[in-house]
């Protein structure tokens, strides 16, 4: 050690640099002052100086404060969890790493006190920067985000800045490698605000989020917060089991930083890396630099722990007992924490892995963090509240009153909160962190009430403040906690109001996808209206509605269920995750005309019969990750060859049919033979279809045409009235797979109500697969088939989900089948009305393709067989194949690559054997 480091107090014990008075600041007339204010005497600026601290440290309590209070208020306060952790984190926390780092600088390196108005400046371009930070994401602007965290970042950067500049020049001593970890420490809390405003911003994206979320919670846990702590212990054990420090502490503490900070950038880049280049591939390596990169963050932590063991081995009588097992304590979680991590990524995917990194957040937190902090101030407050050893052996005293059963509760509680223990362990948790850290707050104050009236020591109000924010900061880390929630299904309520309700109604709500789902739900006003809220994602998601009720967070699986009460009015609702809202994550919630008795509109009750029964009305969308009801059966795919005959006769029946559309939906729709899409022709050129035509529906007249024949339509094509038939008779003499539809008018509304099917006309020599099977897309409009809205959404050509064969997403639940290695023929016919699509086979690529009766592709052209496809594109009617051999067992998804269309429905999944 340095002289300054040896400098022995009364007591006899060493002095920590941690409690010296570093030298003045330029021009303040101390060591290491020049210019500037020459006349003041040291005593002045050392009471400048513990002023600046005091008021930075009423800062740090604020912010606490305004943590604790967000996290009692979560069904008041937009983002309330979010609101809460940040306040602590980025407010309270971030302000005290920023004085204390600069403080201990100083101290370490010998270094001159920087110029007092230049850290003022810094220290309010933070506070100012954070707050409006917070704001701005309350508010939700994306521009003034982005505005916000780069404010934010300038002045991180400029206080890393003042850590190295700190550096040129300082005489040093051995514990000046620990300034390095408050140096890394910026590095890290710079890369976090950028993840963190990606986040917030909603610029992820659905793929990206998960991966930022990740690094930004890694990079600030491990990083801003583990970094500097870690550091600090390193001076900080040893003096509070009053030894010398390890002969080994300085090359340690290098080798420990090299460690971790460099373990932690490699974990942080595998895990930001899928945001930036996703696929299968990519994921195996960005995984294992995630595993490697915790992997050596773990054995940097084992490192020091080692150190700090063998640190206790040499010393005999601790100063303070309660402190030191409190600060072992931390380690212990600590190097629990980084541990549960590395096997969490070692044996999960990262989306796998969230719910596990979400218990990190309390043990990180309450079980290193606010356990370092206690031991601190269980040896710091008597030092410097207390003259003489008498008085500070009191002090001490009081503060490890029951310290044995305030260590095991909170350490207890630590263990409950984090281990998948059932919804009362968690409250009990809860509980006992909050007894203890009461208790310790009523042994602080007990401490300082002794001091009440006397001469206050230089550096008690900084104590005083910091012991305030610690006992803050761990009730506000318990009740943000609380909002995350067990599994099962519980209710929160919003206050109704107007009338009494006419009737009651509950719609089942989706989270997946950064999607809401149905994302507008239209009811009559006076109805009570309860959402049954559940999340499909593996995000976590929530979600609030505009002055009523909010989830919690919920994972994957987990459901809550919202009472709006009496609906007047129309509502809106969002996630409050930061970017989620940005991202999409919205509902409307539209009160409609007056109910009558049968719980619909007026209008609608005019009209004599509903279109269809849903858990959301016309225009909102089905929840595609619903089940299906019972007994219901997806529309068999599969397509049998051409039979022998060369006239085919087919009798299709035109009635009005309600069919199960979506999961949960059932929509009345306008059919050729009882289902939408029609039967599928097939045959071969030459032969004849000889189609009789029969309207069985009584309420409108119907036609067909078949795109597949050649004749003049006047006759055949002719609209039936209720009751009729006629003859349709063609020749095929062209290849292709063809539309047929209704021919009356207005053909938007008969052909989008299900009027459309197939016909299959084989080419000449076309060859033998293994299996064949038939898409026909289309977009599903819900709602009473005719009415006003739904035509005008098919005019605005916005579906409510976009189809293969009639029904949304049914081959995602029911897929099709395959085995490795056979050849598979996909033909896909666009019956629109009016969106085309772009049929896509995901892990395959097509090595034949034939569209409007001719190949586009097929092997041993002339290119050697080398070429491939990926997409058969088809405008509305048009028609076509591909074919494929699946390389191996799995599972294949099938998708329109228009993603507008492959999320609302168009999609489902071939299972490889």
């Amino acid at each position: 050690m340095s002289g300054a480091e040896h400098t022995p107090r009364p007591d006899g014990r060493r002095r920590l640099p941690l409690l010296q008075q570093p030298a003045g600041p330029p021009g303040d007339g101390g060591p290491g002052g020049s210019g500037g204010s020459a006349g003041r005497s040291g005593r002045a600026a050392r009471q400048d100086m513990r002023s600046r601290q005091v008021r930075a440290h009423l800062l740090v309590a604020g912010w606490a404060g305004l943590a604790l209070l967000a996290a009692a208020a979560p069904d008041t306060l937009p983002v309330a969890r979010w609101l809460a952790v940040h306040l602590l984190l980025l407010g309270a926390a971030t302000t005290a790493i920023v004085v204390w780092s600069e403080h201990f600088a100083v101290a370490m390196l010998h270094a001159p006190v920087p110029d007092r108005r230049w850290s003022t400046a810094r220290l309010a371009g933070v506070n100012v920067s954070v707050a409006g930070v917070l704001l701005a994401v309350w508010a939700g602007p994306p521009a003034l985000i982005a505005a916000a965290c780069a404010a934010l970042a300038v002045a991180v950067t400029a206080h890393l800045v003042v850590l190295v500049r700190l550096g040129r020049g300082a005489l040093g001593g051995r514990l000046a490698p620990v300034v390095a970890y408050y140096r890394a420490a910026a590095v890290a809390l710079a890369a976090g605000v950028v993840a963190g405003g990606t986040l917030a911003t909603g610029s992820a994206g659905a793929t990206g989020h998960t991966a930022l979320r990740l690094a930004h919670v890694h990079v600030t846990l491990l990083g801003w917060i583990g970094l500097p702590v870690l550091g600090t212990l390193f001076m900080l054990w040893p003096t509070v089991l009053g030894v010398r420090m390890h002969a080994r502490t300085t090359p340690t503490a290098r080798r420990v930083l090299a460690l971790t900070g460099g373990g932690l950038t490699v974990a942080v880049t595998g895990l930001a890396g899928p945001a930036v280049l996703p696929g299968p591939g990519a994921a195996v390596a960005w995984r294992a630099a995630t595993v490697a990169g915790l992997a050596a963050y773990a054995a940097g932590v084992a490192v020091a722990v080692r150190l700090w063991a063998a640190t206790v081995r040499r010393g005999r009588n601790a100063v303070s007992v309660a402190a030191a097992w409190s600060l072992a304590a931390s380690a212990g979680w600590l190097t629990a924490g980084v541990v549960h991590d590395l096997v969490l990524f070692a044996t999960r995917s990262p989306a796998a892995a969230q719910d596990g990194v979400e218990s990190l957040v309390p043990l990180f937190l309450l079980g290193f963090v606010a356990q370092v902090l206690i031991g601190a101030l269980t040896y710091l407050l008597p030092v410097v509240t207390a003259v003489g050893p008498k008085a500070r052996a009191g002090s001490r005293a009081v503060l490890e009153r029951a310290w044995q059963a305030r260590l095991a509760a909170l350490n207890l509680a630590v263990a409950l909160l984090v281990l998948p223990l059932p919804g009362p362990a968690a409250t009990l948790g809860v509980v006992l962190a909050a007894g203890a850290a009461v208790a310790f707050l009523g042994l602080v104050v007990t401490v300082l009430g002794r001091r009440a009236g006397a001469v206050v020591t230089p550096r008690a109000p900084v104590l005083i403040g910091t012991a305030a924010a610690a006992v803050a900061t761990a009730l506000a880390v318990l009740v943000a906690g609380g909002g995350a929630g067990g599994g099962g299904t519980t209710t929160a309520s919003g206050a109704g109001t107007g009338s009494a309700a006419t009737g009651t109604r509950t719609v089942a709500v989706s989270l997946h996808d950064m999607r809401v789902s149905p994302s507008r739900i239209e009811v009559p006003r006076g109805t009570a209206l309860r959402l049954k809220v559940t999340n499909r994602d593996a995000q976590r998601h929530d979600l609030r509605i505009e002055d009523g009720p909010t989830t919690s967070l919920l994972s994957d699986g987990q459901t809550r269920t919202l009472d709006l009460g009496t609906l007047t009015g129309d509502r809106k609702g969002w996630c409050t995750v930061p970017g989620h809202r940005a991202a999409g994550m919205t509902l409307d919630i539209a009160a409609t005309g007056t109910a009558d008795g049968g719980g619909r509109t007026a209008a609608q009750g005019a009209e004599g019969h509903d279109g269809h029964s849903a858990t959301a009305s016309e225009g909102s969308g089905p929840d595609l990750s619903a089940d299906f009801s019972a007994g219901w059966h997806s529309r068999d795919a599969a397509l049998a060859p051409a039979a022998g005959a060369t006239v085919h006769r087919i009798g299709l029946h035109v009635r009005q049919r309600t069919v199960e559309v979506a999961p949960g939906v059932r929509q009345r729709m306008w059919t050729f033979g009882g289902t939408a899409p029609g039967p599928t022709l097939r045959g071969k050129v030459g032969d004849v279809f000889e189609v009789t035509l029969v309207n069985d529906d009584t309420t409108m007249g119907h036609g067909v045409d078949f795109h597949a024949g050649a004749l003049s339509p006047d006759k055949p094509m002719r609209t039936l009235e209720p009751g009729e038939r006629l003859v349709y008779r063609f020749r095929a003499e062209r290849a292709g797979a063809w539309l047929y539809h209704c021919s009356t008018a207005p053909m938007l509304q008969h052909i989008g109500n299900g009027m459309y099917g197939a016909v299959i006309v084989d080419p000449p020599g076309l060859d033998e697969v293994d299996r064949e099977y038939v898409m026909v897309s289309s977009e599903l409009y819900l709602g009473t088939p005719g009415s006003a809205a739904q035509v005008a959404r098919m005019r605005a050509d916005t579906p409510d989900a976009w189809v293969f064969n009639g029904v949304a997403a049914q081959y995602a639940k029911a897929p099709l089948r395959a085995r490795a290695g056979e050849r598979v023929r996909f033909w896909v016919v666009a019956a629109g009305p009016s969106d085309g699509v772009a049929f896509h086979v995901v892990g395959t690529v097509f090595d034949t393709v034939y569209k409007e009766g001719a190949y586009l592709l097929r092997p041993g052209d002339g290119d050697g067989g080398s070429g491939g496809s990926q997409v058969l594109d088809l405008a509305v009617a048009q028609g076509g194949f591909v074919e494929t051999e699946f390389p191996a067992a799995g599972h294949y998804p099938f998708v329109d690559h228009d993603m507008r269309h492959a999320e609302a429905g168009a999609r489902g999944v071939v299972e490889v054997r």
